[in-house]
């Protein structure tokens, strides 16, 4: 039985992490009503944000008064200046919301918190410690696609989710659900020839997609006819072996029927971004041109970007591109090669906007509906750990760029909500609570409560629902 399970874990492992769920029956590219479906990018990154980085330096006395007692206000950016790091999103600034104030001290923080800021619990290394679905995945249900969810990351080398392998495919930073990580691609190069060997024009790319189609199809009817002589438990189990077969394969021919559109999307990445050498600054721009191509082809509706994680060893920083720039000392304020660690820190994240920046642009050039693809998008950027390097969680700042389409009220805004401990105060439950009610899951609150704070924290937030 168990080469029976490795066999089928590594088929899936091969095929690029695919998801276990349920596949839908909707149309491609629409949701079940016939408009566009809403599409949701969740970009983070380790080793923390400091709050004071958002704030606009045009602020006054006043603004500067309320941001120094952590006291709730909000303020219009129209007549403000975006910090030097964030530049790259002043054209963006109408869909642009600075958000300040969310904390996540129900989940891990630290070094490392694996799935904690997407699933709002405490986790670690474990599957068994992964209590539900992610919220990424909770929004890929509700706006159906042929491959669900794409995860992307750079991964760590020196602990953290993954180990040791930069280009390969490994356990990430999101769930599908209970004790199921995702799986996610390490690389620009093998997230393509994963994603889109489908239609790929390489002879033997299409050998080898043909070849896994008929290794399905076999393993499909063998675990089947298995699973009748077995009973209880086991029958169970590898019924459901059973089951994921099949529902990648419907996946496949979902894909299949669409292969004109995808074909056109396929990224053509210079050599650049094949290279076992290529710096860090160069994966995050080969994996934002898979992101873009996956969700302007219609393969999948939502993607998690895991942009870097503390024990990611960074290389290509500006000034110090041969550096390989270790985070952790980055976190403990240490001078590497003779910059500061606020800098290296400022260097990375306004590279990190220019990303950001590529995929809002380019969204914002494709047709859609009367809009663009844009209008029906939007992105969260925050860190997944809090704070700072040695986080408590009492803040997450979240960077949201929302398009026409998003169902809540935001846009142009800078806003700082009740500290913790506050009254009023709101957390990452509450905030991924919203985007799930605006977006039609009418849950109650998704994630763990605070133990440590008073009243009721449960809902969403009611200023940002139209």
């Amino acid at each position: 039985m168990n080469n029976r399970r490795d066999f089928i874990r590594n088929a899936f492992l091969a095929m690029g992490g695919l998801s276990m769920h349920r596949l839908s029956a909707a149309p491609l590219g629409v949701n079940p009503t016939g408009t566009p479906p809403m599409r949701f990018i969740f970009m983070h990154r380790g080793n923390g944000l400091f709050p004071k980085v958002l704030v606009p330096p045009t602020f006054g006395p006043k603004e500067m008064e309320l941001e120094k007692r952590n006291a709730a206000y909000e303020v219009d950016l129209d007549r403000h200046e975006l910090p030097d790091w964030m530049s790259p999103l002043a054209a963006h600034k109408n869909n642009l919301t600075m958000l300040q104030g969310l904390s996540g001290m129900m989940c891990t923080t630290g070094h490392h918190s694996w799935c904690s800021s997407l699933g709002v619990y405490k986790a670690n290394e474990r599957a068994s410690s992964i209590k539900w679905a992610t919220v990424d995945f909770e929004l890929a249900k509700l706006f159906p696609s042929p491959m669900e969810h794409i995860e992307l990351a750079c991964f760590p080398t020196g602990g953290g989710n993954a180990r040791g392998n930069l280009d390969g495919i490994a356990k990430g930073f999101s769930a599908r659900g209970p004790q199921q990580p995702n799986y996610a691609f390490g690389g620009p190069g093998i997230a393509v020839n994963e994603i889109f060997k489908s239609v790929s024009a390489n002879k033997d790319d299409q050998i080898k997609y043909q070849l896994e189609r008929t290794v399905l199809e076999f393993a499909a009817g063998s675990q089947t006819e298995l699973a009748k002589q077995l009973a209880g438990i086991e029958q169970h189990k590898v019924g459901n072996y059973a089951n994921s077969i099949q529902e990648v394969r419907e996946r496949n021919r979902k894909i299949d029927q669409m292969a004109d559109v995808v074909r056109k999307h396929v990224p053509k990445l210079e050599s650049k971004y094949l290279s076992n050498d290529m710096n860090t600054y160069v994966r995050q721009v080969g994996h934002t041109e898979v992101l873009l191509a996956s969700l302007i082809s219609g393969l999948t509706n939502v993607v998690a970007f895991t942009v870097d994680e503390l024990g990611h060893t960074y290389t290509g920083i500006p000034g110090i591109e041969k550096e390989n720039v270790n985070m952790h000392d980055v976190g403990h304020g240490k001078v590497i090669a003779g910059v500061p660690a606020i800098e290296i820190r400022k260097r990375s994240e306004h590279h990190h906007m220019e990303l950001v920046n590529m995929i809002v642009t380019r969204l914002k050039s494709v047709p859609e509906g009367k809009g663009t693809m844009f209008d029906n998008t939007m992105l969260c950027y925050f860190p997944d750990s809090g704070e700072t390097h040695h986080s408590h969680g009492t803040e997450f700042p979240f960077i949201v760029l929302a398009g026409a389409n998003a169902k809540l009220k935001l846009g142009r805004r800078y806003i700082r909500l009740p500290y913790w401990g506050t009254e009023g105060h709101k957390t990452l439950g509450n905030f991924y609570t919203t985007i799930l009610n605006a977006h039609g899951n009418p849950i109650k609150h998704f994630g763990d409560l605070d133990p440590a704070l008073k009243g009721d924290q449960t809902g969403a937030i009611k200023q940002f629902l139209g």
